[in-house]
């Protein structure tokens, strides 16, 4: 069945809805504030892996993307996106393998954070006579990967140089975990003081010769701290977006666009209703979803396809409609195939997710 034309009330549940409207509106005001800054937007798509989306932020001013994943970014380049970050380390032969043909076609980087893997994709990139961009995957502190910064750093770099098939492109640094810094404030002072692990770093490696092009750094919870310093030239944010729950806590200038449409399908007593969505279809990895728009509906527990509401509201009945607003994105897109666009109340578009999980 063609859901497009369809009203919210008509759509089959449980499905995951994307406020047009507010997605426009996250968008512009990621553009609008990034119109006047060196700084460029490289817009995460791990968020929802939807190519037509990503190509409405590269029209709103976005200079490439980042995929997470080589299955991504194949989907991304195949869809017409020609400049891609895998923002991961690649390190097995098959998807350096995926990468480097995908390279031959687009302008595709990698960050690395080891000499051995450097080799590697050195060696399948000379044999298949093309060129990968790489950037040294900079550790800012989130405990995840990348080498230390300063003279590990300059190591690396000076390594990648000396080997044929890649491009040394600049510097990377994931710095997502100070995205939940509160009060805001102290959230700044951080952002600054562990971003100048990448420009000392940068400037080590200039000193030495180095021509370092590019930082692509930040996040959506850091954007208006990241793209305000002149020396880092990208700004990787995805979730600004979509937004979820838990972020929007942290930037609420950016509306929660996402929900999980549901239907009641029990109403056991005037305290308790039951809908047809749950951990199958919302992910709680940040915590329990939240309801949108009705007064009095808390969400107490999930199980797999059920979600138990807590309640006063005696006009709940069953058979009506519940939006959920999930704590995280990126797991609740993963539950779905599609994504219907909604405005004024009715699907407009339907998004299909790049939803391959294996590669």
């Amino acid at each position: 069945m063609n859901a497009i034309g369809l009203s919210k009330e008509e759509i089959d549940t449980p499905a995951l809805l994307a406020d047009l409207d507010l997605v426009d509106g996250n968008i512009a005001t990621m553009s609008n504030y990034l119109k006047d800054k060196r700084t460029k937007l490289r817009a995460h798509t791990k968020v929802h892996r939807i190519p037509s989306l990503a190509l409405k932020q590269l029209k709103a001013g976005a200079k490439g993307i980042c995929c997470q994943k080589v299955s991504e970014a194949e989907v991304m380049v195949a869809s017409g996106i020609d400049d891609v970050i895998v923002t991961n380390e690649i390190v097995t032969p098959q998807k350096i393998m995926r990468l480097v043909s995908l390279a031959k076609s687009a302008h595709i980087a990698v960050p690395i954070d080891n000499e051995d893997v450097a080799r590697r994709l050195s060696k399948i990139a000379s044999q298949e006579d093309t060129e990968v961009n790489v950037l040294v995957d900079v550790h800012l502190g989130s405990q995840r990967c990348g080498v230390e910064p300063g003279e590990a750093s300059l190591k690396l770099a000076r390594e990648i140089h000396g080997l044929k098939g890649l491009r040394f492109m600049g510097l990377m640094g994931f710095e997502g975990h100070l995205s939940w810094i509160e009060p805001r404030e102290k959230r700044r002072e951080e952002i600054i003081k562990t971003e100048s692990l990448l420009l000392n770093s940068k400037s080590l490696l200039e000193s030495s010769g180095i021509h370092v092009e590019e930082i692509s750094t930040g996040s959506a919870g850091t954007y208006d701290v990241t793209a305000n310093n002149p020396e880092i030239t990208e700004l990787q944010a995805g979730t600004y977006v979509l937004m979820d729950g838990e972020y929007y806590k942290h930037v609420p200038e950016f509306n929660c666009a996402l929900t999980v449409l549901s239907s009641v399908i029990s109403r056991p007593n005037g305290d308790r209703a039951i809908t047809d969505a749950g951990l199958m279809s919302i992910s709680t990895a940040l915590g329990n979803p939240t309801v949108a728009g009705l007064e009095g509906a808390k969400v107490h527990e999930l199980h797999a396809e059920n979600t138990v509401l807590k309640t006063r509201n005696q006009r709940i009945s069953i058979g009506d409609k519940v939006e959920l607003v999930p704590s995280y994105l990126d797991a609740t897109v993963n539950c779905h195939k599609q994504i219907l666009g909604i405005r004024r109340g009715k699907v407009e578009t339907i998004w299909n997710t790049s939803r391959d999980t294996s590669t």
